[in-house]
This record gives structure tokens, sequence and C-alpha cells, in this order.
């Protein structure tokens, strides 16, 4: 399966083909090959931020990571269930429909997941 690495910063000097070759090797090591993995290298301002927004801690901290797999199947869902987000009224429609089947999954699981869409388009830039 595939890495998708995305160098969104220019104060660390980051060779791409070095990490995914280290990726590649970490992933063989844990077995665990047949997962996707995005890596997002951030600058500080940006880091702080979205970790404000995700985990109320307004600091940057050096790793998040996200289980996004149960959020873009609910996501999907309601995509393949006609959901739409072109407009404002979409866009909210959508949220309360990903909203809904997240809070009941993490009733039932124990899990803590919040929909992505209002979030990531609106407040991390």
């Amino acid at each position: 399966m595939g890495v998708v690495l995305r160098n969104l910063q220019n104060v660390v000097p980051l060779r791409r083909a070095r990490l995914r070759k280290n990726v590649e090797i970490v992933r063989h090591v844990l077995g665990i090959q047949k997962f996707d993995m995005s890596i997002i290298c951030v600058d500080n301002p940006k880091m702080q931020r979205i970790n404000n927004i995700y985990r109320k801690k307004n600091m940057a901290t050096d790793v998040l990571s996200f289980p996004f797999y149960e959020v873009v199947l609910a996501h999907g869902i309601c995509h393949l269930l006609g959901y739409r987000h072109e407009t404002e009224e979409e866009w909210d429609e959508m949220f309360q429909r990903e909203n809904y089947i997240l809070s009941e999954f993490n009733k039932l699981t124990g899990s803590h997941l919040e929909p992505l869409t209002k979030r990531c388009t609106r407040q991390v830039t």
C-alpha cells in the first residue's frame, strides 16, 4: 500500500526519498505494509493551530496522528447516500449527518472521532 509525503514547511531540510525509504523499512519491520499512510510535515505555527483545534492544546507538538479510516468511511458513506458539500447549506447538512454517524460509532466503540468536513476546510489554513 501507499505512503503519501507532503512537506509544507521550509524550516528543516527534508529529503523525501530518504524519508519514504525509511518509512517503508519501519513498515516492513512492523509488518504493516498493507496500510496506507500519509505524512505531512508542517512548521511550528501550523502544528500549534492543528494541535489547538484537535486536542485543545495551544502549543506545537512533535507528532499528531489521526485514525482517518472511520472518519473517511463516514464521509464516503454520506456521499454514497447522496450528500454533497458544494454549498454552505450542503456542508452543514453533510456535517450534521457525519456527526451523527460518528457520535453513534463513538458510543458503540468508546472512540472520540469527529467529522473532518468543517474543521479542515474552515479552521486549518
